[in-house]
């Protein structure tokens, strides 16, 4: 990684890709990128979304292109780097961005769902991955961004396999770390958020009879995009952007098997007492309306000080809860 006297100052005029930039954090994102003066490259398979979201960056005064793309297709995604490098004749930094989830029961989540959850997660970013990383070893200089989550470090309870996706994302790149070693200005930078207050929970496969609404301690996508605009300033191998993400990977490495166990069977209750119709989300098509950064929380939103406050003491109390569970079951 660069030192801090070789940090970019600057990102202005820069080209940086982001793939799922119809909406939530990708959407984010592109703003983001464009108040710092980038030149823009968003991808998503939706049109009309993808227009909406190159004419907020142009309205912000930088270059923006559109690419309908497929990250679960090989072919689209090299044709999305294409597109760039003709676009502004290079690419200095690709965010990983693109991705869908199925919740529910795994035997009952049908398995062309669950197989396309894998092609757009796992082979998405393996895409992204295999057709810009030679461009960075080509150009000797370049960023990739991963928006992985901390289902990289801890399962998401009834939701099987999008964790199985982020694990694996997790482990491609911590290999691919290696094979970039001998190129000291080409870069490989992991993002662990916590859940987004974004769309993309409401775009989300849903077969756990459950509507699910946004937690209101949720992370703001605007904060997540700033952290991609960090890491782009100063590349750094990994970055958990809230104390959420942090508390919540580090309870889980304490008490894994009570924090899974516990949340499950939280689910489980929710599952029994709600029964929503089954819906496959935006796994096999573009994503449904709404096209735009924020979801819809399940309550108004705390202010941040609040928010904080709520969060440090939820972590302590789950800390000592597990502890003396812990406890009992040694003796």
């Amino acid at each position: 990684m660069k030192s801090n006297n070789e940090i970019h100052e600057s990102l202005k005029g820069k080209t940086v890709v982001i793939t799922g930039g119809s909406s939530g954090v990708g959407r984010a994102a592109a703003e983001a990128f464009a108040l710092e003066g980038c030149t823009i490259v968003v991808a998503a398979r939706g049109k009309d979304a993808l227009d909406e979201t190159v004419s907020l960056c142009r309205d912000l005064g930088v270059a923006a292109l559109g690419v309908p793309t497929d990250v679960s297709i090989a072919a689209d995604v090299q044709n999305l780097a294409n597109k760039a490098l003709q676009f502004n004749g290079r690419i200095d930094i690709w965010i990983n961005n693109a991705g869908v989830m199925a919740s529910g029961k795994f035997e009952e989540i049908p398995m062309d769902l669950n197989e396309q959850v894998i092609k757009t997660n796992l082979f998405g970013y393996m895409h992204g991955a295999y057709s810009v990383l030679p461009i960075f070893k080509k150009q000797d200089d370049g960023i990739l961004i991963n928006n992985i989550s901390i289902g990289g470090f801890m399962p998401a309870p009834y939701s099987a396999v999008y964790s199985a996706t982020k694990f694996g994302i997790r482990g491609m790149m911590e290999c691919l770390h290696g094979e970039i070693s001998d190129f000291p200005n080409v870069h490989i930078c992991n993002l662990y958020p916590q859940i987004q207050r974004s769309t993309g929970n409401m775009h989300s496969a849903k077969f756990s009879g459950l509507d699910f609404k946004i937690p209101p301690f949720a992370a703001d996508p605007r904060d997540t995009a700033a952290k991609f605009v960090q890491l782009a300033k100063n590349p750094q191998k990994e970055l958990f952007p809230d104390i959420t993400s942090r508390l919540l990977t580090g309870v889980y490495k304490l008490f894994p098997k009570p924090v899974i166990n516990t949340a499950s069977a939280g689910m489980r209750m929710m599952m029994r007492m709600k029964k929503a119709p089954s819906d496959s989300g935006n796994i096999l098509s573009p994503s449904p309306e709404p096209h735009r950064i924020y979801g819809y929380t399940m309550f108004p939103v705390p202010s941040r000080k609040t928010g904080l406050a709520v969060m440090a003491g939820l972590g302590l109390g789950l800390a000592f809860m597990f502890l003396k569970l812990k406890s009992s079951n040694e003796n």
